[in-house]
């Protein structure tokens, strides 16, 4: 009696230390710290200021680490050979120019099922959300975006008789003589009108202007139309045949903020990314910012936007969800976009942040509701490279642009039918 008495509760010891430890391990298992990647861009000020967010996601998450990969060049090639070698990052940036590319494959997961009610996808700019959206799938959410819009010196259009930046295009160019300076009249221009980056990326909305088209049902490359003509023959006048504008090659300088800020050019279409570098590079600088001038009575401008999305192939994708809810929640975002270089995605965080009513970032915001996002199928990179190598040799007087045009949009549908 007393031996079973024995077994009996050395039985139930066993069974009590077996339940503990499993209980043990699986509170371990819970705990665990999980580590995912983020890939972006290599921009230290980016990464500087990404750094911060994610310092923040992890307080927030602790059993979630993120360690912050920065491609340095050639993102998107380096991003396939990785996705397809399986190496891919959980999480990564996906500019909406490429996402048609990555879509169609299938690589990226989709996140309708890991999107909750309290997440408030209405609280989206619709049109940049529909960036990454196929057939009601979402593939990726938004992180921030910018639009163009005109900035321009306001002493040397004092100096010009110019009491206020220009509303049409006409007008625009009519200003960009006046504000033309040669001093010295050694054939040297001294300061121009307008500062030009002529690559296809700032080009659609003038394509678009007077009815024109970047590309066909098809996908396939439509941009030597008459209509689409039309407006890029604007560029080509004022720069070929006014010589009231420059490029910034043109003048020692390599970027439209620059030639702007070094006086080069009294106005210039950019980015919201320039103010800041204005700012700290060229603080002397009086300028104002409006709206992009119209076109044939029409509103145009460009939309650029960037992703968060999740490789399909990520091990931890409950974790990668939390990272990029929390990077694209309003929360995240307002601590992304508060320092201006971008403006959030967000309508909420964009009052929050009041930049409708700053004078410098207004023209931004209301762009978005007319702006061109700047995506159009799987084969715009194919496209783009055509169109910018034939349209600067049209701009610079090599060719008429019609014939440019039309070598452009031929070998682009060629390499399009080879790509199919």
């Amino acid at each position: 009696m007393l031996k079973k008495l024995i077994l009996v509760l050395v039985l139930v010891i066993f069974s009590t230390v077996i339940f503990t430890g499993c209980n043990g391990s699986r509170q371990a298992n819970n705990d665990r710290v999980v580590t995912i990647t983020l890939s972006g861009w290599s921009n230290l000020l980016e990464k500087q200021l990404l750094q911060q967010v994610v310092e923040e996601f992890e307080a927030r998450n602790p059993t979630i680490k993120v360690r912050y990969d920065a491609i340095a060049d050639e993102y998107m090639d380096v991003l396939r050979t990785r996705l397809i070698g399986e190496t891919a990052a959980d999480v990564f940036y996906l500019d909406a120019l490429e996402a048609p590319t990555l879509i169609s494959p299938g690589v990226l997961e989709p996140l309708n099922n890991y999107i909750k009610a309290d997440f408030d996808l209405q609280d989206f700019t619709p049109s940049l959300l529909k960036a990454f959206n196929r057939n009601g799938v979402i593939y990726g959410l938004p992180k921030d975006f910018s639009t163009l819009a005109l900035f321009y010196n306001k002493k040397a259009f004092a100096e010009a008789g110019l009491t206020q930046p220009p509303t049409t295009w006409n007008e625009l160019r009519s200003d960009a003589k006046k504000l033309t300076i040669d001093r010295n009249r050694d054939g040297e221009i001294e300061q121009y009108g307008f500062g030009i980056a002529p690559e296809l990326a700032r080009q659609v909305f003038v394509i678009k202007a007077f009815g024109g088209e970047l590309i066909d049902a098809d996908n396939k490359a439509a941009f030597a139309s008459q209509k689409s003509l039309k407006g890029l023959q604007l560029v080509v006048d004022q720069y070929l045949k006014d010589n009231s504008t420059a490029q910034p090659s043109d003048v020692g300088t390599t970027s439209g903020g620059e030639i702007f800020g070094q006086g080069k050019a009294a106005m210039v279409i950019e980015g919201p990314w320039i103010i800041s570098y204005l700012k700290e590079t060229f603080p002397s600088i009086e300028y104002g910012v409006a709206e992009v001038p119209t076109i044939a009575d029409k509103k145009g401008t460009m939309a650029y936007t960037v992703a968060y999305v999740m490789n399909k192939k990520s091990a931890h994708k409950l974790a990668a969800w939390k990272l990029i809810a929390y990077l694209t929640g309003k929360d995240g975002m307002t601590a992304w976009t508060k320092n201006g270089s971008a403006l959030p995605t967000r309508a909420s965080v964009a009052n929050k942040l009041n930049y409708a009513n700053n004078a410098l970032y207004a023209p931004f915001v209301v762009g978005a509701d007319y702006s061109t996002i700047w995506q159009a199928g799987e084969y715009l990179p194919l496209i783009l490279n055509n169109f910018n190598n034939q349209f600067v040799s049209a701009m610079i007087g090599e060719q008429p642009l019609i014939t440019a045009m039309q070598k452009a949009q031929a070998t682009a549908n060629k390499e399009i039918r080879l790509a199919q």
